[in-house]
C-alpha cells in the first residue's frame, strides 16, 4: 500500500508512535510518505521506502496566524496525486483530520483525476481529553472525528471517553501502541557498574531512576523529583530525566530545594532512548493523565519495572504488583516506596524486571500490532 502519514513531529508520545509505525510499515514493504511541518524524530528519510514532503507555510503579513491547516490539507491533496496514496492515516485529531478531509474532498473533485482518497484518524489522548473539550475546539474535534472512514485510540479507556465526551457513534477500533522487541530489550551487563555507558551516570555505583516525557505539567515531573529525594533517604541512587519542556525549569529549581541537584541529571531531549533506558533499574512514569504510556511500555521491554500512576490507559498496561506498580496520582510517599522496594530487593526486582519484559513481548511488540494497523487499512480500502 502506498500510506500517508501526518503527526506532530516534535516530541511526544503521538509523533513518535506514528513516526515507528511508519518505519515498522516500510519494512514490510509498504510505501510510506510522511507529510508534515518538519523532519518526525526518530526518522531517518533515508530508509528504503521512506519518503519526507515538507509543508511549508507562508507567512503573509495579512496572516496575524499562518493557517498551517490550509497548507496541510493542500500538501496532502498534492503528494496524494503525485504518489498515487491509497489512503492518509493522521495522528491526532486536531488539525490533522480536518486538514485530510478537506484533502479528501479535493481530490475527489480533481478534474480528470477525481479518486477517492480515504483518511483514519488515530486518536492519543489529549486530543480528546484536553484540547477537544475546549470550547473553542468541540465542535470541529467531534466533526472530524465522525468525518474519519476509520478511527483508533490507543486504550480502551480512550475509546470510552471519546464516545462519552463526543458522543460519536462510529466504530471506534482500539489498537494499542507497539514497541520493537529488537530494538529495546534488556541489557545483560547492565549490572556491570564499571562499564562507560553506565559509569558516566552511575560514577560510585548508584542504581539508576529514570523519567522520559516532554515535561508538560501533566506528566507531574515536579512529583519525580519528590519522589527521588525520599528514595534517596534509603538506597544509593541516580536519577535521569530525559526530555525537556515548561516544567524542567522548576524542576531543576525543586531538585536543589530538596538537596538532590547533585544526584539529578537533566538530560534534554534524547534521539536514542533505547540506550538510556535499558541502563535504569526503574522508570518513574507519576502522570495525571495517560491514555497509555508508551514511555512505560518502552521500559518493559527493556526490562526495566515501571512505578506509575492508576490513570487512563495505563492498567491496560501495567499488572499493578506483577509488571510494575501502579498507585494514586500525587501519592509521593506510596509511589516513593514502591521504587525504593525495586532498587533494594534484588529478587522482587529480577522477578518485575523479567515479567515486564514478558508482558511487552507477547503483547505489545510490533508483531502483534502492525498487522491490526494493515488489516484496519484493508477493511477501510
Amino acid at each position: 500500500m502506498r500510506i500517508g502519514i501526518t503527526c506532530y513531529p516534535t516530541y511526544g508520545g503521538s509523533g513518535i508512535v506514528a513516526t515507528e509505525l511508519g518505519l515498522e510499515l516500510a519494512t514490510r514493504g509498504h510505501d510510506i510518505h510522511f507529510i508534515t511541518y518538519s523532519n518526525p524524530i526518530r526518522l531517518d528519510p533515508n530508509i528504503p521506502r521512506i519518503h519526507y514532503h515538507e509543508v511549508e507555510v507562508s507567512n503573509y503579513p495579512l496572516f496575524q496566524y499562518p493557517p498551517y491547516c490550509l497548507a496541510l490539507a493542500s500538501r496532502m491533496a498534492d503528494v496524494a496525486q503525485s504518489y498515487q496514496l491509497d489512503l492518509l492515516h493522521v495522528h491526532y485529531a486536531i488539525p490533522h483530520s480536518i486538514s485530510a478531509l478537506l484533502a479528501r474532498q479535493m481530490t475527489a473533485a480533481f478534474k480528470d483525476k477525481a479518486r477517492r482518497l480515504p483518511f483514519i484518524t488515530t486518536l492519543h489522548g489529549s486530543d480528546v481529553t484536553l484540547v477537544g473539550v475546549d470550547s473553542s475546539y468541540f465542535n470541529i474535534t467531534k466533526f472530524s472525528i465522525e468525518q474519519s472512514d476509520g478511527i483508533t485510540a490507543i486504550s480502551e479507556d480512550l475509546r470510552r471517553d471519546t464516545v462519552d465526551i463526543f458522543g460519536v457513534e462510529n466504530e471506534i477500533r482500539v489498537i494499542y501502541n507497539f514497541v520493537n522487541c529488537d530494538t529495546y530489550k534488556p541489557d545483560p551487563e547492565r549490572h556491570d557498574v564499571h562499564r562507560a555507558s553506565i559509569s558516566q551516570y552511575a560514577p560510585n555505583g548508584e542504581k539508576l531512576l529514570i523519567h522520559l516525557s516532554n515535561f508538560r505539567p501533566v506528566k507531574r515531573v515536579l512529583d519525580c523529583i519528590r519522589i527521588f529525594a525520599e528514595v534517596r533517604k534509603h538506597a544509593n541512587v541516580r536519577l535521569l530525566m530525559a526530555g525537556d519542556g515548561p516544567d524542567r525549569g522548576p524542576a531543576e529549581h525543586l531538585a536543589w530545594t530538596l538537596g538532590v541537584k547533585e544526584h539529578v541529571d537533566f538530560l534534554g531531549k534524547q534521539d536514542h532512548v533505547e540506550r538510556l533506558i535499558r541502563l535504569a533499574h526503574v522508570i518513574l512514569m507519576p502522570s495525571e493523565m495517560e491514555s497509555f504510556g508508551l514511555a512505560a511500555l518502552e521500559a518493559m521491554a527493556c526490562g526495566v519495572p515501571p512505578v506509575a500512576t492508576r490513570v487512563g490507559g495505563v492498567p491496560e498496561l501495567i499488572t499493578d504488583g506483577a509488571d510494575g506498580f501502579l498507585e494514586a496520582v500525587g501519592d509521593i510517599p506510596r509511589l516513593a516506596a514502591r521504587a525504593t522496594e525495586l532498587v533494594t530487593d534484588s529478587s522482587l526486582h529480577a522477578r518485575m524486571a523479567t515479567a515486564a519484559r514478558h508482558t511487552a513481548s507477547t503483547r505489545f511488540c510490533t508483531d502483534k500490532i502492525i498487522p491490526q494497523y494493515e488489516a484496519y487499512y484493508k477493511q477501510v480500502l
